[in-house]
């Protein structure tokens, strides 16, 4: 039997935290940022949903001048699975059982939801979240920082 060809080059999701980081040259995470983007299209398919394209659309005037910082040729554009919707809500009533005060689903849900529901790895510095509603998702994120040892 054949390997699929998802599982010879990932897929993965890059959130738009990840993004920004490179197009605004965030000083502290740019170069993280686009190191990690360069390792996931080198080892496969790079995905971005219509969410995350709309985060990042916020800082532009116009669609061209977004296309020329996430060209379709390095940025595969998905649109967001319907099981993927089910399983945000799903992640959501969670949240709200838990003390959670938003009242509607927000982004990271849709986007963990994707990734999760795809198979896809998930490049983002907002680990939190992901992991504690869509455990089973492949995060690829900075190290944690070294926990204070200082008494």
């Amino acid at each position: 039997m054949a390997s699929s060809p998802a599982a010879i080059r990932p897929a993965t999701l890059i959130d738009s935290c990840v993004l920004l980081d490179v197009i605004t040259g965030d000083e502290q995470w740019a170069d993280w940022s686009a190191a990690q983007i360069a390792t996931a299209m080198d080892a496969g398919r790079v995905v971005i949903n219509p969410l995350i394209y709309a985060e990042v659309s916020v800082g532009y005037q116009t669609i061209e001048e977004l296309e020329d910082l996430l060209p379709a040729s390095d940025y595969e554009r998905e649109p967001l699975p319907y099981l993927a919707g089910f399983a945000a809500g799903k992640a959501f009533v969670r949240y709200r059982r838990g003390g959670g005060d938003k009242r509607s689903p927000m982004p990271d849900f849709y986007i963990g939801a994707h990734a999760a529901i795809s198979g896809y790895r998930l490049l983002t510095r907002d680990v939190r979240r992901y992991r504690t509603y869509f455990p089973t998702i492949d995060i690829i994120a900075p190290p944690p920082p070294p926990a204070d040892t200082a008494g």
